[in-house]
């Protein structure tokens, strides 16, 4: 029997800007991620992983194709049956961390549990921050907590909801080596506890290698890469 995937693309394309400036970011991808996996998506500057990453978060439209993510095809979803949709499945973790300055560590793991109307979003919220070894920082606010901390927050506000899929575009491309190696151990950790499915876009050779899937992005288009070092080296690098 075969399984649904996870993350089904089907011949997407995407083009960006107007006139002249219009670019053809994503060319003809097809790709099935399986549940439960975890997937990192490498390749040069400008290759288009990091849109292809958007694209299967709800948050840029392909022109063509189809995209479909935890059995929804996402193309005929309204604004707001899409923003729905990614509150309740799809959990985001972005290199800047995205964190509401004028909340508390709490308030901002809380907030799409309570966009969501859910009764229970600061109990809940509380349970991650302790989950990702904050919770004697939950009512601190962002500025006064470390690049490392802002992150475990973002990660805890993107776990909240209990996602299917994950989404984490270069994840520790702001931390240094020792805060982003926790930051990494805390996200495979979480995915493989939760049976999350895990897709993320880095230039980190090493965290590109725990992932149990490469693939490799060049041009708008994908490749197969095979998770081996001298591979992944050269993707990456390219």
């Amino acid at each position: 029997m075969t399984k649904t995937p996870a993350i089904a693309l089907k011949d997407v394309h995407l083009t960006l800007g107007e006139g002249a400036g219009r670019v053809h970011i994503l060319k003809g991808i097809d790709l099935d991620i399986e549940k439960g996996t975890s997937v990192g998506l490498v390749g040069p500057s400008g290759s288009g992983k990091s849109t292809l990453l958007m694209v299967m978060a709800g948050l840029e439209r392909a022109d063509e194709g189809s995209v479909t993510v935890a059995g929804s095809e996402l193309g005929p979803l309204s604004e707001d049956r899409l923003a729905q949709f990614r509150g309740k499945n799809v959990g985001i973790i972005f290199q800047s961390f995205h964190l509401v300055p004028n909340m508390t560590a709490l308030e901002n793991v809380a907030v799409p549990l309570e966009l969501a109307g859910d009764p229970s979003a600061f109990d809940k919220a509380k349970a991650e921050l302790d989950a990702v070894g904050l919770g004697h920082r939950m009512h601190h606010y962002p500025a006064q907590m470390s690049g490392g901390e802002q992150q475990r927050v973002a990660v805890a506000r993107a776990l909240v909801v209990e996602p299917q899929i994950l989404i984490a575009d270069e994840p520790t491309g702001n931390l240094d080596e020792t805060t982003g190696a926790q930051i990494v151990d805390l996200m495979f950790s979480a995915q493989q506890q939760r049976n999350t499915t895990l897709v993320l876009v880095t230039h980190d050779p090493n965290l590109a290698m725990k992932c149990d899937r490469m693939i490799r992005v060049r041009s708008g288009e994908i490749e197969e890469a095979h998770a081996d070092s001298a591979e992944l080296a050269e993707g990456l690098s390219a």
